[in-house]
C-alpha cells in the first residue's frame, strides 16, 4: 500500500512539473486540428477565394451588359437621337426593309 501512495507521488510530482509543457502540446495539436476541419479552415478559404473569382468575372459580365444598356438607352434619348439607332430599332420592331435588301430572320 506505501508502494503504491510513494508511486501515485510520483505521477503527481512529474504532473505538477510537466503541466505547461502538456497545456502547450494540446493547444498546439488543438489549433492545428481546426486549422484543416471546419468552416474556418484552410480548405474553405480556398473555397470561399475560388467563389470569390467566380463572382467578380459574373460581376464583370453583368458590368459590361448595364455599360452595353446605357450607351443603347443614351443614344435613344430625347435630347439626342442617333438616327443610326432609330433606324435600327425601327427595322427590330416594325419589320422595315429597303426593297433592295435580303432578310434573313435568325431564331
Amino acid at each position: 500500500m506505501i508502494r503504491i501512495v510513494d508511486r501515485v507521488g510520483h505521477i503527481i510530482l512529474g504532473l505538477k512539473r510537466n503541466w505547461p509543457s502538456g497545456l502547450s502540446l494540446f493547444l498546439v495539436a488543438y489549433f492545428t486540428f481546426h486549422a484543416f476541419q471546419g468552416d474556418n479552415s484552410i480548405h474553405a478559404l480556398r473555397a470561399l477565394q475560388q467563389q470569390e473569382i467566380e463572382l467578380s468575372a459574373e460581376a464583370d459580365a453583368i458590368r459590361a451588359t448595364r455599360n452595353y444598356m446605357i450607351t443603347k438607352t443614351t443614344a435613344l434619348s430625347r435630347q439626342a437621337v442617333d438616327p443610326d439607332m432609330l433606324e435600327e430599332q425601327v427595322r427590330n420592331r416594325l419589320g422595315f426593309a429597303h426593297p433592295d435588301e435580303v432578310i434573313i430572320i435568325l431564331k
